[in-house]
């Protein structure tokens, strides 16, 4: 104990939190923006899940988290994950009119480079969302994910555009900085710490080819 009577407390934050974006499906194969659209995997997309199963021990996480969309809660069953608490802010970036729709056809409609974590996406069959509400959501993950972590490490089971909007909230990055982060399907990231701050120890890793 100090000389002061103080207690020494020299503990750092430690643990992870494991991002793993879901299997293929048609409309990643597309490039299609797949928001609220419940697609499921392909037969492909499921191989990728199930390889996860080298990787992934659900003995190592005291806290899994799915979004309500089918292709992450498939993706984390096939992966060997069955105790899976579905969270509704890991659904993906509501799309809006935009739903369905690939930048490439966006940005010739526009006659302009569209981004999406800039330029947002106006309403259609649902009201769509801005950088700065998905965002939000991904606050309300990691504040869940925070209380788990002296329990133990923590994985999460979503989409491309979520878990970026997560990633750079762990960092404090500006919302629209996601713009800058690629995501593929079928990968691994890793959020910690380095030297006590919030850091991204590992980003877009494949786990299956």
């Amino acid at each position: 104990m100090p000389e002061d009577g103080g207690v020494n407390d020299s503990t750092e934050p430690t643990g992870r939190i494991v991002l793993v974006r879901h299997g293929e499906t048609e409309w990643s194969l597309s490039g299609q923006h797949t928001g609220t659209t419940d697609l499921p995997l392909t037969e492909r997309g499921e191989e990728q899940a199930r390889q996860l199963r080298a990787v992934l021990d659900p003995a190592d996480f005291g806290l899994v988290l799915s979004s309500p969309l089918r292709r992450a809660q498939h993706t984390a069953e096939l992966a060997g994950f069955t105790d899976v608490t579905i969270e509704p802010d890991l659904t993906e970036w509501d799309y809006g009119a935009y739903e369905g729709r690939t930048t490439a056809d966006i940005s010739a409609e526009l006659g302009r480079q569209w981004d999406l974590w800039n330029d947002g996406v106006p309403a259609g069959d649902t009201p769509g969302e801005s950088a700065a509400d998905v965002r939000r959501r991904a606050d309300v993950v990691l504040a869940r994910a925070r209380e788990a972590l002296p329990q133990g490490d923590v994985i999460l089971f979503a989409h491309g555009h979520m878990l970026r909007a997560i990633a750079i909230a762990w960092v404090s990055l500006p919302p629209e900085s996601g713009t800058i982060f690629a995501l593929s399907t079928s990968t691994l990231s890793e959020l910690g710490f380095e030297h006590g701050r919030p850091a991204i120890r590992k980003w877009n890793a494949p786990i299956a080819h």
